[in-house]
């Protein structure tokens, strides 16, 4: 249900933002303008520094290590499918974000604002959906291994990495807002289906034991 929601407000934006033909909402705007009066040091650094996380080796890198952790003390073959599994998940996630930001095709916000280097088309954002889809594998992960208890803390670094990593591309101009929720959005619509597909193949086969003569 969660799933089919977060399916049905990504369809609203993505509606929303063809039928304006990617102009910004008021609010969108109203955060653009902020960010671009409150980028004073070390802050607009570290900004730069926590966005280049959310895309290259680093989520393929924290993928491969959620399957890892999620398969447990399984076999090598066993954890070896579970984490393939995952980086493959992070692969269709990612080329499907692109082939919806090549389908919408909205601008970016002026190059003028912009912090830091960007490309291509701006809904939804490809580090906001990327980072979100990582951690919420490897929050998966971790809750399977450490349990509720000590898991739910643990859980916490890569849900504000993924927070963080989103909320930086509105900070240094590349993104509207919006490209950032609807990138949420995608994940989370994304991530029960992953979930579900990982479960079976982070789950070790036991053989079945032969019935006493």
């Amino acid at each position: 249900m969660a799933a089919a929601l977060c399916a049905a407000l990504f369809t609203a934006a993505a509606v929303t933002v063809a039928l304006r033909h990617g102009a910004p909402l008021a609010p969108e705007r109203a955060a653009l303008h902020w960010s671009t009066t409150h980028r004073g040091e070390p802050l607009r650094s570290l900004a730069r520094a926590l966005t280049t996380t959310g895309t290259g080796p680093i989520p393929y890198a924290l993928a491969l290590l959620a399957g890892l952790l999620a398969a447990g003390r399984g076999t090598f073959p066993h954890r070896l499918r579970a984490a393939l599994f995952s980086v493959l998940f992070l692969a269709a996630g990612q080329a499907l974000r692109y082939g919806l930001m090549e389908l919408i095709a909205r601008p970016r916000p002026p190059a003028a604002d912009w912090a830091a280097t960007a490309t291509g088309h701006s809904f939804p954002s490809g580090h906001a959906t990327t980072s979100a889809l990582t951690a919420g594998i490897l929050a998966w992960a971790i809750l399977r291994r450490t349990g509720p208890g000590r898991g739910l803390t643990w859980c916490a670094l890569p849900a504000l990495w993924a927070a963080g990593v989103g909320l930086t591309r509105v900070y240094l101009g590349v993104h509207w807002a919006g490209d950032v929720l609807a990138g949420w959005l995608l994940a989370a619509t994304l991530l029960p289906l992953a979930l579900l597909l990982l479960a079976p193949l982070a789950t070790p086969h036991r053989p079945e034991s032969l019935p006493s003569p």
